[in-house]
């Protein structure tokens, strides 16, 4: 395993994201409507008939060089944003946006082409293609979409829907809406356990191509962080302190030797911090490690 410095994590920057800034919230109704898309689809109706198809449609791109290109640090406006673990039945409370006509046809952070009338959505830190239901808490309206973009990148936002999943929970017109976010499935897939979520959904509109329902992860990491707790030319000396820190679950205390001035050193690392916050946050708590500081995996 290498590790690479926080200053080093600039690398990353290539990988372009094509996410979402604030948009206007016009809107046409005769501007959203396709041929072929049914507005009478329900999908309690959909469970019922055995439809199993994936949210998305035949767009969704997955693959392990997908996923890991956007698990990787980016960088928007100046700000370093950082893809994290999420696991089935995590809830998140904010407030939610969306795009539609100005972004139709164009490409997404992970590469698809956008459709305003499919159910996707764009998150900052989610894994690509997790599927997340919305509720908008300020009417009772819930619908599913996929993640496959990145943002929005707006103060205080913490989605960026489809139009069509805009129009599910009624919030075309007003522009934003207050939300809860639970995650349902991963891979474009909701996942069986969480198939009652799915039932419960209040919307008419959801495509009977857009969902599949089956066994997916029961969490998605987006990689790791570790802290240097400690660096010694003496091997003794780092063993050691990996003993003091090898009793802190969840995380890992490791030795890693480098070679400085022809000679080497010995690095002890403290593992398995999902995010950058959690890094953050540990070294805050525990201000006996003198000169610590967080790298990424």
């Amino acid at each position: 395993m290498k590790f690479s410095y926080a200053v080093w994590i600039c690398i990353f920057a290539g990988l372009s994201f094509l996410g979402c800034v604030e948009k206007s919230a016009e809107w046409s109704e005769s501007s959203t409507k396709a041929k072929g898309f049914n507005d009478s689809f329900d999908v309690l109706d959909a469970f019922n008939q055995g439809i199993t198809p994936n949210i998305g449609g035949n767009s969704m791109r997955e693959s392990p060089a997908i996923q890991e290109a956007t698990m990787r640090p980016y960088q928007v406006a100046g700000k370093w944003y950082y893809p994290e673990k999420v696991s089935l039945g995590d809830k998140f409370d904010g407030y939610a946006s969306w795009y539609g006509a100005d972004f139709h046809a164009k490409k997404t952070s992970n590469g698809e082409t956008y459709n305003m009338h499919a159910h996707t959505a764009a998150h900052k830190t989610f894994p690509i293609n997790t599927v997340v239901k919305v509720l908008n808490v300020e009417n009772g309206k819930s619908t599913i979409v996929r993640i496959n973009d990145r943002g929005p990148f707006v103060e205080g936002r913490i989605i960026d829907l489809s139009n069509a999943a805009a129009e599910d929970i009624d919030m075309v017109k007003v522009g934003t809406a207050k939300v809860r976010l639970e995650i349902i499935g991963f891979g474009g897939v909701i996942n069986k356990d969480n198939k009652q979520e799915a039932q419960n959904v209040q919307s008419d509109d959801v495509l009977s191509n857009e969902f599949k329902v089956d066994s997916t992860p029961k969490s998605v990491s987006g990689g790791a962080f570790a802290i240097q707790v400690g660096a010694f030319r003496r091997k003794e000396g780092a063993q050691v302190t990996q003993e003091r820190f090898s009793h802190i679950p969840p995380y890992q205390s490791v030795i890693q030797e480098f070679e400085l001035d022809n000679a080497p050193i010995y690095r002890v690392f403290l593992r398995g911090f999902q995010s950058e916050q959690e890094a953050r946050d540990f070294l805050k708590k525990n201000t006996q490690i003198q000169g610590g500081f967080f790298i990424r995996d």
